[in-house]
């Protein structure tokens, strides 16, 4: 249970995608305009990773030591084939919206990462598990930087959601500020970094002050000693 707990936490927060490792940062800064289009990359990203995850545990006895990343990029890219089909056939105007970034999921090294470094290594269920949780981590990072960028960038929260999700997501779309001018410059890419600069302060100031509160001195988690994709608990082991 505490193995599950570990893992848990590692994805949401203290070896998170985007705010730890800071990887995936290609789609981050291109599809985050809206917290819909971060909604929707990361619920895809998530299904690749969770898929990916159990695959290679449940396969890894049978695959070569040689080949083994061979191999997993072409199960990673068989999987995101699966997906982008899927989106296409049943979300097509989310996948207009995410186009090109849907493909280049197979790119985004920390999949690659998760299943060299912990799914080759475990078995199926806490494979699967660790692939939905940093998959669940990478997506509520994405929806946060949407949501801030949309919300102060044009005064709206899950704009269009129902058009690039179905009619069952109706209910997210709200106008939290009528007769909102914007600011252009947080709906655009630059936009996106000021957002992420001043979401990764923010993370800090809080795990800073999680700190003193517990009587501990502040200090640069275990996890940030260089975002390579492997868990914190990992090098924490190796460190002793």
């Amino acid at each position: 249970m505490n193995r599950y707990r570990s893992l848990i936490r590692e994805g949401l927060w203290d070896n998170n995608v985007i705010f730890v490792q800071l990887l995936a940062l290609c789609p981050l800064l291109a599809v985050t305009s809206t917290a819909t289009n971060g909604l929707g990359m990361g619920l895809a990203t998530t299904a690749v990773m969770a898929s990916t995850g159990l695959a290679v545990s449940l396969l890894r006895q049978f695959i070569p030591a040689a080949v083994r990343i061979p191999v997993f990029v072409l199960l990673i890219a068989g999987i995101v084939t699966l997906v982008d089909m899927a989106l296409n056939a049943w979300l097509h105007d989310l996948h207009k919206v995410l186009g090109l970034f849907i493909p280049l999921i197979v790119t985004n090294c920390v999949i690659l990462g998760r299943a060299e470094s912990y799914a080759s290594r475990n078995g199926p269920l806490s494979s699967l598990l660790d692939g939905v949780c940093m998959g669940v981590g990478f997506t509520w990072a994405m929806v946060l930087l949407g949501a801030s960028r949309e919300v102060l960038g044009s005064g709206t929260l899950f704009a269009n959601a129902r058009l690039l999700l179905g009619e069952g997501f109706a209910f997210l779309e709200l106008t939290l500020i009528p007769d909102y001018g914007g600011i252009l410059l947080l709906v655009l890419p630059p936009g996106a970094f000021l957002m992420l600069g001043l979401l990764l302060a923010a993370k800090r100031f809080l795990e800073s002050q999680a700190r003193r509160r517990r009587g501990l001195s502040p200090q640069v988690p275990v996890s940030d000693c260089g975002g390579c994709g492997v868990s914190s608990v990992c090098h924490t082991a190796s460190q002793e």
